[in-house]
């Protein structure tokens, strides 16, 4: 008889706890799902981003060219006297020999590309790089073009879609005695709701590493979660002098406002000559002595692509030389001196601080990189899982509905939490702050404004003795 009740006890003890997380899976759900199907059809996009750009830039890059070819010297001085009070940012090597050459300057807070012709010099287009369609996707993506605020909604719904997943697993994890379908695969012939029910399951257990991964490897761009990294590494004296990505669009715009201060300026040059498209008529700007030396001599290196030349305005200061190839782990950082060519300093990938190089690869992945097409599929198909995973849950949510209200799990008599569940919680806590925050904020709206007014805890379903939480 006792083993009964103790049964009975434990059954009922197990169904307030899966009614609890279930609560919270669907308030997950609620806030995040349609930045989570916004994420997903972005991400799908920018993850195509070499493809795309290549397709893009096809006009300036099958040129025929024979004979003497302008200097990086000259290109440089057109691209500075094409955007009126700009500085140089960066000389980009050209891809390929027969492609016109990329040089991107600054004024103020925006950048502009700048596309010349090698031989003739002609500017063959001026583009805001705020303007360019991949970057355009880049920024719907991480901050819905709203800027820093954009970048903590985004980190928010991140945050909860960790959540969605972690507490989804837990929900669907076979329990003992039950059958595998429904969990490792569909049932077809079951009828719409079981197909339904099914499909958000399965889908969730196949992605669910995959989705993890996604959302963990997007935080450090996120302005909030960034910045509470940043100072972790600070305390834990992991920090570097510049790391290798931007926190939220206000670092970005420092970025480039601060290569405005240490580059050449357009302002340096002499504006008493005339600037033709004629190679003869270009002046000699002495800023840029050594740009000539610099390019070549970055060229022999075949860093992988894209490579950006940077140079000092300070006379006798070594110039950057860098691969910003998307793989990260092809990166390499270069000082070079522009007298002589000489390198003055090198860092690889695999020189970085362990904590950077595991972020590197991280990111890599995240954007499709790492390995190639097969790393772009396997995240195509991760995303379009997510759309399904949350389009199903619309569904699921749309047939169980009741009218008039939201449709939350009811809430049951207050669990009690096991060790492991309240560890995984701390954790999420400690890792997700914003996600901390906001549950904080939501549990104390919902005890003391929520719960008090008739009609809003009628919708939310809160108009019980006791509420779990």
């Amino acid at each position: 008889m006792n083993d009964t009740l103790e049964t009975a006890a434990a059954d009922e003890q197990a169904r307030r706890v899966y009614r609890a997380v279930w609560r919270w899976h669907f308030y997950a759900g609620i806030f995040c799902i349609p930045l989570v199907i916004w994420l997903s059809c972005t991400g799908s996009i920018y993850l195509f981003k070499p493809q795309i750009e290549r397709w893009l830039d096809r006009p300036y890059d099958h040129f025929e060219i024979h004979g003497l070819q302008a200097t990086p010297e000259q290109i440089a001085n057109v691209a500075l006297r094409a955007v009126p009070h700009s500085s140089l940012h960066y000389y980009e090597l050209p891809p390929s020999a027969n492609a016109a050459t990329r040089v991107i300057v600054g004024v103020g807070s925006q950048e502009f590309r700048v596309y010349i012709h090698p031989q003739t010099l002609q500017i063959l287009k001026i583009i805001d790089e705020d303007k360019r369609p991949m970057r355009i996707i880049f920024r719907l993506h991480g901050e819905l073009l709203a800027g820093d605020w954009g970048s903590r909604v985004v980190e928010l719904a991140a945050s909860w879609a960790i959540v969605l997943i972690v507490s989804g697993l837990y929900l669907w994890w076979p329990r003992q005695g039950e059958r595998l379908a429904g969990v490792f695969w569909i049932r077809f012939r079951r009828g719409s709701r079981i197909f339904w029910r099914d499909l958000h399951a399965v889908t969730g257990l196949w992605i669910s590493a995959f989705a993890l991964f996604l959302l963990l490897t997007g935080l450090p761009w996120a302005k909030s979660w960034g910045t509470y990294f940043q100072r972790v590494r600070q305390i834990t004296g992991t920090a570097v002098a510049l790391q290798d990505w931007t926190i939220g669009r206000s670092s970005e715009l420092a970025e480039r406002e601060g290569l405005n201060r240490n580059s050449v300026t357009t302002d340096a040059m002499d504006h008493s000559n005339h600037v033709g498209h004629a190679m003869s008529h270009l002046p000699s700007n002495l800023s840029l002595v050594g740009m000539n030396r610099v390019v070549s001599a970055a060229t022999a290196l075949h860093l992988a692509s894209p490579v950006l030349i940077t140079p000092s305005a300070k006379e006798g200061a070594p110039w950057v030389v860098k691969s910003d190839a998307q793989n990260r782990t092809l990166r390499t950082i270069i000082l070079m001196n522009p007298n002589t060519a000489a390198i003055v300093n090198r860092q690889d990938f695999n020189q970085r601080h362990i904590v950077d190089r595991v972020l590197g690869v991280g990111i890599a992945a995240h954007e499709g990189q790492l390995f190639g097409l097969a790393n772009q599929l396997l995240g195509l198909i991760t995303a379009m899982g997510l759309v399904a995973l949350s389009l199903s849950a619309i569904v699921l949510w749309w047939r169980r509905r009741h009218v008039g209200v939201l449709g939350a799990p009811l809430p049951t008599t207050k669990p009690r939490w096991s060790i492991a569940l309240v560890a995984v919680i701390v954790v999420l806590a400690l890792y997700l702050p914003a996600m901390a925050a906001s549950l904080v904020t939501v549990i104390m709206l919902e005890k003391l404004l929520f719960s008090r007014v008739p009609q809003v805890s009628r919708w939310l379903g809160l108009s019980t003795a006791t509420r779990d939480l």
